[in-house]
């Protein structure tokens, strides 16, 4: 049987979070890829030399961005012959797979985390503080994967591209209207993928004030992302939320400005490797948990980190 990995294809290739969703399904065998999105053909010849895809569709049509009910009607017609479907757990991934399982009847495991073999699957539950094992009884196993949880798929070693293939059939069913492209996020890294990743929350008080996490995560080329309260606050835009209702991310650094640390946003960034914090209330629950914590007005705080951060770089040589 096939294993399907569907990915969001961009004119900019393919993200970190599609590699690593290809890198997840090759622990089950060789997989068919496939490439959904507009102006996708460099994200299909991306995929097609990584190692584990033995076929490429490509799917490139203005009505597939941000539109899980014309991409999910092709994938019904394509999942009776495979055994696992699965997709990035990425915002992409998050409104496709749970769309196509209403489609066909089948309840999807989110946010896997683990292949244990035998239709059994691993997913954190109860905001990250306990593991399930879930096992899949049908014939179909449909998966968002996490992308933290898995290694991305390594160039092929030997051998040609495997071949790509467009995919016919794909048609607007008009059931929703794209108002604007989503606004780009420069050249910062992907939050999912990011080594160091720059949050600010709701202590920032001003939308505004959110250019001082721009300028810090240019200092540190690293990601920026939001608390939600920071979201609700509309300090900053949703596709930035970290948490359990946002992006899960596991940097090698995570560094929290203004962010209390609700148990939402913890079970987003507990797999940091170093997790640091400047917050001007010692009690701040995100304080107590932090590797480093700086107790500071984040508006004296920054300032003072970023004049030290210039100093260390005209030091070096």
């Amino acid at each position: 049987m096939t294993v399907l990995v569907v990915v969001e294809g961009t004119d900019k290739g393919l993200s970190e979070a599609s590699r690593r969703a290809v890198g997840a399904a090759g622990t089950l065998g060789p997989a068919l890829l496939l490439t959904a999105g507009v102006d996708c053909r460099a994200a299909a010849e991306q995929g097609a030399v990584l190692s584990g895809v033995a076929e490429v569709l490509l799917a490139d049509h203005p009505c597939l961005p941000g539109a899980p009910e014309n991409l999910a009607p092709l994938l019904a017609n394509l999942a009776p012959a495979c055994s696992h479907v699965l997709a990035p757990a990425d915002a992409f991934g998050a409104t496709l797979i749970p769309f196509l399982g209403a489609l066909l009847g089948v309840g999807p495991v989110t946010e896997t985390t683990a292949f244990l073999g035998d239709g059994v699957f691993e997913r954190p539950c109860h905001a990250a503080r306990l593991v399930a094992r879930v096992r899949v009884l049908g014939r179909l196993a449909l998966l968002t994967v996490r992308p933290s949880a898995f290694s991305p798929a390594p160039p092929r070693r030997d051998g040609p591209p495997a071949p790509i293939r467009p995919l016919p059939g794909i048609r607007d069913h008009g059931l929703c209207r794209r108002l604007r492209p989503a606004q780009p996020l420069g050249e910062r890294p992907d939050l999912e993928s990011a080594r160091i990743a720059v949050v600010g929350g709701r202590g920032l008080e001003e939308a505004g004030s959110f250019a001082l996490m721009e300028a810090l995560a240019h200092r540190l080329n690293a990601a920026v992302g939001a608390s939600r309260g920071a979201v609700d606050a509309e300090l900053a835009s949703a596709d930035l939320q970290v948490g359990q209702t946002g992006r899960i991310i596991a940097p090698d650094l995570y560094l929290g400005v203004g962010v209390s640390g609700s148990l939402q946003h913890v079970a987003g960034i507990k797999e940091a490797r170093v997790i640091a914090a400047i917050n001007k209330d010692p009690a701040a629950p995100l304080l107590a948990m932090a590797d480093v914590a700086w107790v500071a007005d984040l508006r004296q705080a920054v300032p003072e980190l970023l004049r030290a951060l210039q100093n260390a770089a005209d030091a070096s040589p």
